[in-house]
Order: C-alpha cells, then structure tokens, then sequence
C-alpha cells in the first residue's frame, strides 16, 4: 500500500532541517524501489518547509514507524506529520 506523508517544519527550523538533510536522504534513498515519490514543500522564498514522501509500505504501523525514525522526525523539526493511505489514479 502506497503512503502518502506530509510534513510541516516547525517555523524557523531551516537550519535543523539543513544539519540533518544528508541522514534523512540516506534513509529514504535506502527505501529502494519502495519510494515512489519524495521532496521538499517551498515557500515563496523557495525555502524548504517541509516534505512530501510517497512510499509502499506493508501497513500503517510500518508507515508510523519510519514517520518516528526519520533522522528529521528524531531532530525534532517537525510541527506536524499527517500520515495518509495514497492510491495512485493518473497517469494510467
């Protein structure tokens, strides 16, 4: 099942987020396959404010489980993750 995962950083956080990116790539680089999708919301500044990740996952607990383990979520940028079952309807 696919997941879709929206993260908000906390406001000021740029330089958390900056500190911690090369962990945080490695880790979703290693997803492999499993990553369908994956990258930064932009302000109008095209500062990054957060993420957006799309990835099969085997169950809402595997999901949570790597929201929780995220070298980003264990930094504690994070204001709010929303973690969503995401089905892919376009293109065919």
């Amino acid at each position: 099942m696919l997941y879709h995962i929206l993260c908000h950083d906390k406001p000021g956080s740029l330089q958390t987020r900056l500190d911690n990116r090369e962990a945080h790539l490695a880790v979703v680089k290693a997803l492999g396959d499993r990553l369908f999708a994956a990258g930064p919301l932009l302000n109008a500044d095209d500062e990054m404010i957060g993420s957006v990740l799309i990835i099969d996952f085997e169950s809402d607990a595997a999901a949570e489980t790597f929201c929780e383990q995220d070298p980003y979520a264990k930094a504690g940028l994070f204001e709010q993750v929303t973690v969503t079952r995401w089905r892919k309807t376009l293109p065919a």
